[in-house]
């Protein structure tokens, strides 16, 4: 929820003053306990009215904080404050509170500190600047609010006014293009751009697609026209329905263009922030081939197989690499029992990287041919990590642990200490032999 996002990140207001004849005597010096244990503060009364119920979003201006500590001003956001009411988190707190309250009302209400941090905001303890029986204060002019029906009533006209703006987008989009072709029984309309040859795919068939997406406004999102074609099986979701409807229009080599309103997209919930309710998406699609489920798991076979290969053959020779980069580089230093190689370029005079001590380093990472493939001196940026707890692979923690502030050192490190039978991209394949240069800069005392 909005408020109590801001609630935790919190801070106050200053005291102001009037009261309540219908309230009871409070232990707060000045203030009136109503009959729902909220302690509060007049300062302005606004005209009797209806009062927001649970569920009613509130609009008002709030401060709060800790006697001459303001924690929360909402005069500092960017947009008034608003939230729903919800159900007390404990007896006489802020929602407890904006059920009293008219249009117009200013008042200050006050209740335990720990009560508002634990409670409302959700802490599993007070923070420690918070001192026992400390008191929290805060002052609310109500502004405005909306029943829950009015809330959803302005929703749904909101709503209704997206699907007719789609509509007047789409119909000036189809004028624009002169785009006369009838929409399918869907909605779904299905611009051929280039005829393919050859069956339609059947259910469980593997399509090799180019597709992109848009939407209808112009702002592009994805596409594969850029890189490989993606392997699409035919009759699961993947994508929008009419995007999916579309896939069994195609056949090998077809292009086309397809116009897909929301109600066959996304509809009145959009995608996360990028694509708003009722927005009308467009795809240019091309199918590159199509093959059977089993030429797939074939070809999947054989690339594994290949893959296996190529790893038995990286097995076989990463320690003639390894001799060889050592020869190559007069190294003559032994390996650890774990094969790693620490060589010390420059050493250092400080604090030793213990287990479980933070440290912050520069690296560079080259393969064993000598290419460098990573450096934190290019990102010009310090590498933070924690000496042995399994956040590195184990040739790190192995050498970092040899090392002190200041120290430079390269680490030749043996598969077996990286990444094993793990590819990690082109250029680290499996039972790749790593290179890194390592300096020392901070060991971090907490």
């Amino acid at each position: 929820m909005k408020t109590e996002k801001w609630i935790r990140k919190g801070i106050i207001l200053s005291v102001i003053i009037f009261a309540v004849a219908s309230c009871g005597k409070s232990k707060y010096p000045g203030f009136k306990e109503a009959e729902n244990g909220v302690n509060i503060k007049y300062h302005v009364k606004g005209n009797e009215s209806e009062k927001p119920g649970l569920n009613a979003i509130v609009t008002l201006d709030m401060t709060y904080g800790l006697g001459d500590t303001v924690l929360f001003e909402s005069s500092q956001l960017p947009e008034p404050l608003s939230f729903p009411v919800i159900e007390p988190t404990f007896t006489g707190d802020l929602y407890a509170a904006l059920t009293l309250l008219n249009i117009g009302d200013s008042v200050t209400i006050a209740f335990p500190a720990d009560s508002f941090f634990m409670a409302m905001a959700g802490m599993p303890e007070s923070p420690e600047f918070v001192k026992p029986e400390a008191t929290m204060y805060i002052d609310i002019k109500l502004k405005s609010f909306k029943s829950q029906e009015e809330n959803l009533a302005e929703q749904r006209a909101l709503m209704d006014k997206m699907k007719e703006q789609e509509q007047e987008v789409l119909q000036a989009y189809l004028v624009d293009k002169k785009i006369t072709v009838q929409p399918l029984p869907s909605g779904l309309y299905f611009l051929e751009e280039k005829k393919g040859t050859g069956p339609l795919p059947k259910e469980g068939d593997v399509l090799q697609v180019h597709f992109s997406v848009s939407m209808i406004e112009g702002f592009p999102l994805f596409s594969t026209f850029d890189k490989d074609p993606m392997d699409i099986e035919f009759g699961q979701p993947f994508d929008t329905k009419g995007f999916d409807e579309a896939l069994a229009y195609l056949r090998k080599g077809s292009k086309a263009s397809l116009i897909v309103p929301s109600p066959i997209a996304f509809d009145s919930v959009g995608r996360s922030q990028m694509i708003p309710p009722y927005t009308t998406m467009l795809y240019e699609v091309e199918l590159v081939n199509i093959r059977s489920k089993e030429e797939v798991d074939k070809e999947k076979e054989a690339a594994a197989k290949k893959a296996e290969i190529a790893a038995e053959k990286a097995k076989m020779v990463e320690k003639k690499l390894i001799n060889d980069y050592l020869r190559n580089n007069n190294i003559t230093v032994l390996p650890s029992a774990s094969g790693l190689y620490y060589i010390e370029t420059e050493k250092g005079t400080g604090k030793f990287a213990e287990a479980g001590k933070e440290v912050k380093v520069h690296y560079t990472l080259y393969n064993i041919e000598g290419k460098k493939l990573q450096s934190s001196l290019d990102a010009g940026q310090l590498f933070s990590v924690t000496v042995g707890a399994g956040q590195v692979i184990k040739g790190w923690d192995e050498g970092l642990v040899l090392m002190q502030e200041g120290g430079k050192a390269r680490f030749i490190i043996p598969s077996s200490l990286a990444y094993g039978e793990t590819a990690r991209g082109e250029d680290i394949p499996p039972y790749s032999p790593l290179v890194f240069d390592i300096e020392l800069i901070e060991v971090v005392q907490k």
